[in-house]
């Protein structure tokens, strides 16, 4: 009787901490009630048994769920829902051929048989849709392990990141993705007690950065408000670095945990405390998991809200400057009636989540969507449009690349389909393979993984694939200035490509472009006048990556020509000017509603009225060779200053001239107070110098009437 009483205060104590889904603490206590219930208890021995396979299934403790699945065999407890879970766990272990036996035993007790099934897809139950994928599973599984050497995939655990506990969803970041962020249960982690969930502590958001000879320190966790003694994992960055996205799981006695969404904002290096983020008004439903689309407008999760296709989804909301927007299930072929989770992208483009829903290798397996437009987005017309060099065409196809209005996007999504890919052995394994997170545009980076650990622990691993990619680097930047970090490029392709992207902190960009494409890519920020830059690349055999400038001279300050050369004395343009002339005929051709006063300057050797009466001449010569080559007269207003202007150093000289510091203005009492005639040449030089400054930027624009121009 004492026993029994043992046996059945272990099973209520069990049964309390299932229902708060604390299965590692509900598990201890199924074992202890088998453990004291006689053998001849056949009935609760299997209802036992059933309970604690429950509690290893969720835990992913495979090989102890599958003892238990198998005792409630034995004990009779069994039905298609054991037998579905016992063969994903079959599947799970990589034992193929037992899954598959069990799979087939399964079809048997719901008198049907596969070709029955396959003919109607539409009546087919969730189970039977489980079913299939599963029996699909157990078969081509084998398969794709046989031919691993073909899927061109290198896989190595990491141990450096690793530890005898848990460490799961890593994440690249910084832009030499030199910052490696990710989760783990470790004995570091804040707090002391441990979770009845898993065994273990809760997990917070380590961190390990990268040297400049490429090697990774020991990770630390974030020492911050980030990390508290409760759950915080799988976090994603805004495109700007500036937003981190996470999931945090809440304690509470007396109520199951839910998964919700947080965001934390970074200060300096620190990142802030997490504050939940509101996605829906529904707080029954698991909200986790969040990814940034690469162009930053939409923020990806994992929810088992209703409306779904089954078990968890994946869900979309867009980012707007009043906060998250409505949400949209992204429907199939992605979402199943299992499971899809850990959704994360390449900067491609391609969208990277793991399921249990689609033929797998088993447990979850790594599928990537690759998005296909049925219209090609843009149409003929925009196509040629990307070829055409002139200011005309180029202005229309940029206004349209900026459209950013909801009901745009919302039409190139609509227009997306997806076609999956499953990327084989070793790259997927039997276990539960996710998380993925890539080195820029390159097929490299690191996932997490719980292959080969008995207690069903993940652990993080590195992934290469070796493909050829071609990429463009551009950098935007003040022409004699620094980088403008508030910069937008367009890109726009006559294969329909047509991107808005932010630059980085430096001024840079980096994006993947394919060979046999025209390209036309557009700098462009507030204050500056725009820089265009063309680009077609043909095949290579390996991995290149092209080089664009885009210097953007200031529309409220002179902006330096360089490399304008006159003969001694003279204002007759030398042969040499002609490169820096045409770049600036280029640049009116970019920018056809500015119109500019060409200005020349002297240094103070020679009398006032020379000085003058040679650097207006000097600047009409240019003038005249502009006007000569297709710039509108009234576009330009030659003005000649001889040294009545003397240079203002800029903060960018001083790093030429060190000896030179910001805001000096190299005037003739500045110059002779000079020590050094070197030093005194140097600022003839810059003073001697041909300039622009933009005058108006409404060139065109209006008719007679003051009325706009379409």
């Amino acid at each position: 009787m004492l026993v029994s009483c043992g046996a059945d205060t272990a099973m209520k104590k069990g049964d309390k901490y299932f229902a708060l889904g604390e299965y590692y603490d509900a598990a201890n206590q199924y074992k202890k009630a088998y453990a004291q219930t006689a053998s001849k208890e056949r009935f609760l021995r299997g209802q036992r048994a059933l309970r604690m396979a429950e509690c290893y299934r969720r835990i992913n403790q495979t090989q102890r769920a599958i003892a238990a699945y198998n005792n409630a065999v034995r004990y009779h407890q069994v039905d298609t829902v054991v037998l579905l879970h016992l063969a994903q766990l079959q599947l799970k272990n990589g034992s193929y051929k037992e899954a598959e036996k069990t799979f087939v035993q399964l079809l048997d007790s719901l008198g049907t048989t596969e070709s029955a099934l396959r003919k109607n897809p539409s009546q087919r139950s969730a189970l039977e849709s489980q079913l299939l994928v599963g029996l699909q599973s157990a078969r081509m599984a084998p398969k794709w392990k046989e031919e691993a050497q073909y899927s061109g995939y290198t896989v190595k655990k990491q141990e450096l990141f690793n530890s005898r506990r848990a460490e799961y969803s890593p994440m690249l970041a910084g832009d030499d993705s030199d910052q490696l962020f990710f989760s783990s249960t470790r004995n570091q982690a804040k707090g002391d007690e441990v979770s009845g969930i898993t065994g273990t502590k809760n997990a917070d958001i380590f961190f390990s950065q990268k040297d400049d000879k490429g090697k990774w320190s020991k990770p630390e966790p974030i020492d911050s408000e980030l990390n508290t003694e409760e759950d915080e994992g799988a976090c994603t960055f805004s495109p700007d670095f500036r937003t981190m996205y996470l999931t945090v799981c809440k304690t509470d006695p007396t109520y199951p945990r839910y998964a919700q969404i947080a965001t934390s904002q970074r200060s300096d290096a620190s990142w802030g405390k997490a504050t939940v983020l509101e996605v829906s008004k529904d707080t029954l439903s698991t909200f986790a998991h969040p990814t940034v689309s690469p162009d930053g407008m939409w923020l990806y999760f994992v929810s088992d809200m209703p409306g779904g296709l089954g078990g968890y989804d994946i869900w979309r909301a867009e980012l707007t400057t009043r906060g998250v927007g409505p949400v949209e299930n992204v429907g199939a072929p992605i979402n199943t009636p299992g499971n899809e989770l850990f959704p994360t992208f390449r900067p491609n483009g391609d969208l990277y989540f793991s399921s249990d829903g689609h033929p797998g290798m088993g447990g979850l397996d790594i599928f990537i969507a690759k998005p296909q437009s049925e219209e090609g987005i843009v149409n003929n017309e925009k196509i040629a449009a990307a070829t055409d060099t002139t200011a005309e065409a180029n202005s229309s196809l940029f206004t349209n690349a900026t459209d950013t209005t909801a009901e745009a996007n919302s039409s190139l999504f609509t227009h997306t389909y997806y076609l999956l890919e499953h990327p084989g052995f070793p790259l997927n394994s039997a276990g539960d393979d996710f998380g993925m997170t890539f080195e820029g545009l390159h097929n490299r980076g690191y996932f997490a993984s719980n292959r080969g650990d008995a207690r069903g622990w993940d652990h993080i691993f590195s992934f290469e694939k070796a493909e050829i990619i071609q990429t463009v680097k551009g950098w935007v930047y003040e022409k004699d200035g620094y980088e403008l970090p508030a910069a937008l490029v367009y890109m726009v392709g006559n294969d329909g490509t047509n991107k808005k992207i932010s630059v980085r902190g430096d001024g840079s960009f980096v994006e993947e472009i394919k060979p046999g494409v025209d390209y036309v890519f557009l700098g462009t920020c507030k204050g500056y006048l725009n820089h265009k830059e063309a680009l077609r690349v043909e095949p290579v055999l390996e991995s290149q990556e092209y080089v664009l400038q885009f210097a953007l001279p200031s529309i409220t300050a002179p902006v330096l020509i360089r490399n304008i050369f006159y003969d001694f004395d003279k204002a007759t343009l030398r042969p040499e000017s002609t490169q820096a002339l045409d770049s600036l005929i280029d640049l009116l051709n970019e920018n056809p509603n500015v119109t500019i006063e060409l200005s020349s300057h002297t240094d103070f050797r020679g009398s006032d009225a020379y000085n003058e009466r040679l650097s207006q001449k000097r600047a009409e010569s240019v003038v005249n060779y502009l006007i000569e080559h297709g710039i509108a007269e009234d576009r330009l207003s030659p003005r000649g200053y001889g040294e009545s202007k003397p240079k203002v150093v800029k903060r960018k000289l001083t790093e030429t001239y060190p000896w030179l510091k910001e805001g000096d203005i190299l005037t003739e009492a500045f110059i002779e107070a000079l020590d050094d005639e070197e030093k005194k040449e140097a600022c003839h030089q810059l003073n001697r110098r041909t300039e622009f400054t933009v005058l108006r930027t409404t060139y065109g624009m209006f008719d007679a009437e003051n009325k706009k121009n379409n």
